[in-house]
């Protein structure tokens, strides 16, 4: 298996995105790891580590797509057939077939451009849906869109539940996944235009569609699959994150108040652990932008080395569980309907 990571995402490259090659070359020794960016540098801090391994491959990109890369300047990266920056080429390794999935954790709208314009998307999905995996009740749930588009259509929604399940089935091993509709209510009738109008579409898909949810559903655990907008998406990833964050210091100051909750928190360690374990991003590595024809992955922009290695283990296990082609061929069958395109 050949995994392509690009060695100028985080915000701290490329020390990460070295560590995390060595690390991956390690784990997985039959594997090879691609590390694409500046040649020169690249080769310079391998050498003062000390770092080598027979699996790892440096392959040289002198551009790279920044933060600050925004409106025709990003489109321009993205889309000119010699970009020579780290997404560019590295995504074009992955379309020549010289490598089966590329993770970055680089500048999301980026990667997503660049996925766009040298991979292209599924036949017969419109949108792309960035996908992440939200700790809940007994595990984990697939949501999407996060960021990709803030504008939807019913049968974009559609179709990112169908991408959706088939990842929680194919990656996570979840059996006939349940699917939610993201609203303001549980009860049916309850949202805004788009909700109304894509449930009809999820009602005739085929899937485990269960119906509205509201965050007590998604963090209870009682669905697999949650769809929305990637607006709204968005801001529940962010707002989340913001919440757990600021529990765990609330906790912190709280359990260190005092020498009897000093000693409580001390024999609770374990317990607390096992939970800032479950709810640390670098846990799940990257989101997989589904819909693209490629895998692609994206992570944190502060990732560390221990998350961009759990970002080349999803990658793996994606590629294992032939992702792209159980999603090819979910849409051939599902979203080729006129139950999933609208036009019933």
């Amino acid at each position: 298996m050949h995994i392509v990571l690009d060695a100028m995402g985080s915000d701290d490259c490329p020390e990460p995105e070295i560590q995390a090659c060595l690390e991956a070359c390690r784990l997985y020794p039959d594997d090879e790891i691609i590390l694409v960016g500046p040649e020169e540098k690249l080769q310079t801090r391998l050498a003062s580590q000390n770092g080598s391994h027979p699996n790892l491959r440096i392959v040289a990109a002198p551009e790279v797509i920044t933060m600050l890369d925004k409106g025709l300047q990003l489109a321009l990266k993205a889309k000119r057939p010699n970009s020579r920056t780290s997404m560019a080429v590295g995504m074009d390794l992955v379309k020549n077939g010289q490598a089966q999935a590329f993770v970055t954790a680089g500048n999301t709208g980026g990667a997503m451009a660049t996925a766009y314009y040298r991979l292209g998307i599924i036949p017969g999905v419109e949108r792309p849906g960035l996908t992440g995996l939200f700790p809940v009740k007994g595990g984990y749930c697939v949501v999407l869109d996060i960021g990709a588009n803030p504008d939807c259509k019913p049968e974009h929604l559609a179709q990112f539940a169908v991408m959706g399940s088939v990842y929680a089935e194919k990656v996570l091993g979840v059996q006939s996944p349940r699917v939610g509709l993201l609203s303001n209510g549980e009860e049916a009738g309850k949202g805004n235009q788009l909700i109304k109008d894509t449930t009809p579409l999820l009602e005739r898909s085929g899937l485990n569609f269960v119906g509205n949810v509201e965050g007590k559903e998604l963090f209870g655990g009682q669905v697999d699959v949650t769809v929305t907008d990637g607006f709204t998406g968005n801001v529940l990833l962010k707002s989340s994150e913001a919440v757990g964050k600021l529990i765990t210091e609330m906790l912190r100051q709280e359990l260190m108040s005092s020498t009897r909750t000093k000693i409580g928190a001390l024999l609770a360690k374990p317990a607390f652990a096992n939970i800032k374990k479950m709810m640390d991003p670098g846990e799940t590595g990257a989101a997989p932008l589904l819909g693209i024809d490629g895998l692609v992955f994206i992570g944190h922009g502060r990732s560390d080395a221990f998350a961009l290695v759990n970002g080349i283990r999803v990658a793996r296990q994606a590629v294992e569980a032939d992702l792209l082609g159980e999603i090819r061929s979910a849409i051939e069958h599902r979203l080729a309907t006129a139950a999933l395109t609208g036009t019933a």
